[in-house]
């Protein structure tokens, strides 16, 4: 724990030499005490000079930057949370841009070696200088000789000591956040330890590759018949927790149009294709891509669409997938009282809202969209207007549904810039319409039933043993033996109550500390 709070002192002189702690005040302005204590630990430091003619928002983004892995990362995080920090600052968080200098090409090799063992890095044959260097993993081409046939591959790999360095920073931040909320009244709303404690879990995956590995070929089997669209192949061989091998894309960015007109690619029909392959992945699926800006998209001499980047991937369940299908259908037809009905039926509205009122909310966000020429309409600025009428009415966020919407303007974004006049409710209906009919049909609805009733036909030998325990536990709650209320993760409970206990462990320090002052004195 002591290493805990040198860590933390060492962020906080970080912190204040950015001029990081400057731009929060600029944003937030911060309790007298805490900047007391920032302008103590920063003594004898040159701090950062703050440039007056941007932003907060963009001298927040550079401060961040400037300040490594641990807080491009916190900064990415907090873009996907408006709630927390207001959607003017979270959109200029947005733009940081995660890019650090590469690490050297010998100590990639060692990874690599130390990783994949001897035999399979003997079939190797080449491997380039990093071509792209991020603050987690940097990318390498490489060939490798795979039954007799040499395969063009990129070899992505963690950089060395980042999970450590990571994990250090964020405990240190955790105790930082934890001191914060039970200092100032006010903070606690803001749930500090809760998104600190969030962005280590989504991170610490991250920075497992295997799990990005599992999501390539998820996505890749999902859409493998998909024309138009191709996912680069894994190799598992020569991917492990800190490496991750892959077919090597040959194409053109997306973004180089010109380009891709010199080689016959259509871009109109390339622009349809993108959204209506997003949306399969997204309603027929249930899991979609969820970074598709155009650095991440590349197309070949075919006009196909190839992704890379799985880090942030989005999954939606059945139910989810039938709203959100239902929803946009609804709009395309411009009936505000199914809508209404759909986000009833979800459960998502609670039940003693009035329908009417709900339908009416829905017809103000509709009907000024579509007083537009339509093919300006945006599907996922629909959708972000929806969910802000929706919290009126007290519906639960859906954070799944959060990314797709905020993928879904990427994804349009990226389309209109390869085609100006796309329609985008044109290009989405056949979409929409042919997965809706499809789980209507006379076929999925006796599937549905079969399944159902197998499942109840399996749970019968159990019932009785079930009741038994229902009326046990029914007991305890009359009895007052048994509380409802479960935390949010145990996890994080444990995470406070460590912190808890350190925080009595100094006090108790300082006074003994105190006492034998006393006395000796």
């Amino acid at each position: 724990m002591i290493k805990r709070v040198l860590k933390l002192f060492q962020i906080a002189r970080k912190l204040s030499a950015s001029g990081a702690v400057e731009t929060i005040n600029e944003i937030h302005p911060l309790p007298t005490s805490l900047k007391l204590f920032f302008n103590l630990i920063s003594s004898g430091l040159n701090t950062k000079p703050i440039n007056d003619k941007k932003m907060p928002g963009e001298k927040l983004c550079e401060a961040l930057q400037g300040m490594g892995t641990t807080f491009i990362k916190l900064g990415q995080f907090l873009a996907t949370r408006p709630d927390i920090i207001g959607e003017g600052l979270a959109k200029n968080l947005e733009k940081l841009q995660d890019k650090v200098p590469a690490f050297d090409l010998h100590d990639a090799k060692k990874i690599i070696k130390k990783e994949i063992g001897e035999n399979y890095f003997k079939d190797i044959t080449e491997i380039s200088e990093p071509i792209a260097a991020a603050s987690i993993a940097q990318v390498h081409f490489a060939k490798i000789k795979l039954n007799g046939e040499e395969k063009q591959v990129a070899i992505k790999i963690l950089r060395p000591e980042i999970e450590k360095l990571f994990n250090e920073e964020l405990d240190a931040l955790m105790l930082f956040a934890y001191i914060v909320e039970n200092t100032f009244t006010k903070a606690k709303r803001l749930k500090l330890t809760e998104v600190v404690y969030l962005l280590r879990e989504i991170t610490n995956i991250e920075m497992d590759l295997r799990f990005e590995a599992a999501a390539a070929n998820e996505l890749f089997e999902n859409t493998k018949n998909d024309i138009g669209f191709n996912v680069p192949q894994i190799y598992w061989n020569y991917t492990t927790k800190k490496i991750l091998t892959l077919d090597r894309v040959n194409g053109i960015s997306i973004r180089e149009q010109e380009s891709l007109k010199k080689l016959g690619v259509n871009l109109k029909k390339l622009a349809e294709n993108l959204i209506q392959l997003f949306l399969k992945q997204a309603v027929r699926d249930g899991f979609f891509h969820g970074d598709m800006h155009q650095g991440n998209l590349f197309v070949d001499n075919k006009g196909n669409i190839i992704p890379v980047d799985f880090g942030i991937m989005g999954r939606l369940d059945k139910s989810n997938r039938k709203f959100l299908a239902e929803i946009l259908y609804g709009f395309i037809q411009r009936d505000y009282v199914k809508v209404a009905e759909v986000h009833f039926q979800a459960g998502l509205v609670p039940q003693d809202a009035s329908k009417e009122e709900f339908a009416q909310a829905l017809r103000s966000v509709g009907e000024p969209i579509f007083g537009q020429s339509i093919k300006d309409i945006s599907g996922g600025n629909l959708l972000a207007q929806l969910f802000e009428i929706t919290e009126k009415f007290n519906m639960a966020t859906q954070p799944p549904l959060l990314l797709l919407q905020k993928t879904m303007v990427v994804v349009e974004g990226v389309a209109r810039k390869l085609y100006p006049d796309t329609n985008i409710w044109e290009v989405s209906k056949p979409v929409l319409e042919n997965w809706l009919k499809n789980i209507k049909s006379p076929k999925t609805t006796l599937d549905t039933a079969v399944k159902t009733s197998s499942e109840i036909i399996k749970r019968i030998p159990d019932l009785p043993d079930f009741i038994d325990r229902a009326d046990y536990a029914l007991k305890l709650m009359a009895e007052g033996k048994l509380s409802l209320a479960v935390g949010v993760n145990k996890n994080l409970e444990m995470e406070q109550m460590k912190l808890k206990n350190f925080r009595n462990n100094i006090i108790i320090s300082f006074f003994g500390i105190v006492i034998v002052f006393l006395l000796v004195f």
